[in-house]
């Protein structure tokens, strides 16, 4: 591996985009501790700290992690590219609804730079809705209001700082796209989960851990890192014939495929679903100021953990039902003369592969379900915050894959050896 990194700097290209990447995530990680103007940073601080810990405080904690911490500083970074990240979910769950978006999705190149404009739009939309709830919602406790502030004029520069942001950001991402390495939104929410990393480890040092808790969570990270690589990575392919036909003295089709069904189709995005619908029950149960309903769905609770493991089932069969459309999948093999071996086309063909989907999809279900719930089981077990688990290590081991598949390529096309001897290493697309 040190060697390949080290070939990796011979290259002046390859050079060239490590170097551009590092400096982009400098100053993405500059601007997270660039307050908005006009905000109490202190009172912020102590505000944050006390609702973190509340009856929604899951959610919160959750998405200061995703962002880098920016939440808790309330930087210009805040909102960090999650608008973003909104809108092309929303965007593709329209797609399985709408057909005149899977029809400009089929048009090649032009449909994607369409759908790119369309995914813009709908964050500036999105960004700025988003900015000023938040804005007005602060605005509404004047502690947290710098002295000599006006309430509208911190509502109005916050959410206009808040959108700018977000929108530098995901200029910087496609920045890192088109000159450095790795997909640039993956690789700017990767920095910012993992540089809380060096936080949960002071964490663990001052939490009074014996040598069987610190032996506990080494092997669980070890655990974790290695399972969502192997699902990450995990694929079921379906072998697929064409049969050959000769025409003159030419002969066609004959050759064999397969269609690759991955363990994990929904990536992270069933996770997000379920947390952000966790949180109206406690939300509810906060503004009703109900201790019955506090305690039945706080944050750790058997019932919320039930919930929550059930909704992330759901959503994981969910969204694999709309990124793998089984009718269009079989209807495109039959039309261009393929078939799977033994399985008649059509109908049968559909089952087949929908019957594979199925199982597939349970043992990706099942994995995101463990994942999701680790943090409140390590917590529970040895009694340290540590957000380990869950969006934040999926997303972080995947965008490594990610760029370290990427880096692979560029040295394999220079006839440098990868990062392993045999075979090669799979990013996530």
């Amino acid at each position: 591996m040190w060697k390949a990194l080290r070939n990796a700097f011979k290259i002046p290209e390859l050079r060239d985009r490590i170097i551009f990447t590092l400096l982009a995530l400098i100053v993405f990680r500059l601007g997270v501790y660039i307050p908005i103007p006009g905000i109490n940073i202190r009172s912020w601080a102590q505000f944050f700290e006390s609702f973190r810990t509340g009856a929604v405080g899951g959610l919160f904690s959750f998405f200061d992690v995703f962002v880098g911490g920016a939440l808790s500083q309330y930087s210009i970074f805040t909102m960090s590219v999650t608008p973003y990240i909104n809108a092309s979910i929303i965007l593709q769950l329209l797609m399985a609804v709408v057909p005149k978006l899977k029809e400009i999705a089929r048009e090649g190149e032009q449909g994607r730079k369409k759908l790119a404009k369309y995914t813009r739009y709908l964050t500036v939309l999105l960004g700025g809705l988003q900015a000023f709830m938040l804005s007005f919602a602060i605005s509404r406790n004047p502690q947290l209001i710098a002295p000599g502030v006006s309430p509208f004029g911190f509502v109005l520069v916050s959410t206009v700082t808040l959108l700018g942001g977000t929108m530098f950001l995901l200029w910087l991402g496609e920045r890192i796209t088109e000159k450095g390495i790795g997909n640039g939104i993956s690789v700017l929410i990767f920095a910012g989960i993992v540089s809380r990393y060096p936080q949960y480890f002071g964490q663990a040092l001052i939490g009074g851990l014996n040598a069987l808790d610190w032996i506990f969570l080494i092997v669980i990270v070890l655990a974790v890192v290695v399972g969502i690589i192997m699902v990450q990575q995990g694929e079921r392919r379906i072998t697929i014939q064409y049969a050959r036909r000769i025409s003159g003295r030419r002969v066609y089709g004959g050759q064999s495929t397969y269609i690759p069904i991955r363990v994990n189709q929904g990536g992270v995005i069933p996770i997000i679903f379920a947390s952000a619908i966790m949180v109206i029950p406690s939300a509810l149960g906060t503004l009703t100021n109900s201790p019955t309903v506090q305690s039945l769905f706080a944050t750790g609770s058997v019932l919320y953990l039930v919930l929550y493991a059930a909704l992330v089932f759901f959503f994981t069969y969910f969204y694999s039902i709309v990124v793998f459309d089984v009718h269009d999948v079989s209807e495109n093999i039959k039309s261009y003369g393929g078939f799977i071996p033994g399985i008649r086309p059509g109908k049968s063909t559909e089952n087949h592969i929908q019957k594979i989907l199925n199982r597939v999809t349970f043992i990706g279900a099942l994995f995101l379900v463990i994942i999701a719930l680790l943090p409140y089981l390590i917590r529970g077990a040895v009694g340290v915050n540590i957000w380990l688990g869950g969006t934040s290590a999926l997303i972080a081991v995947g965008v490594a894959l990610d760029v370290l598949q990427q880096i692979e390529t560029h040295l394999i096309m220079r006839h440098y050896e990868g990062f392993v001897k045999k075979g090669r290493l799979r990013g996530r697309r």
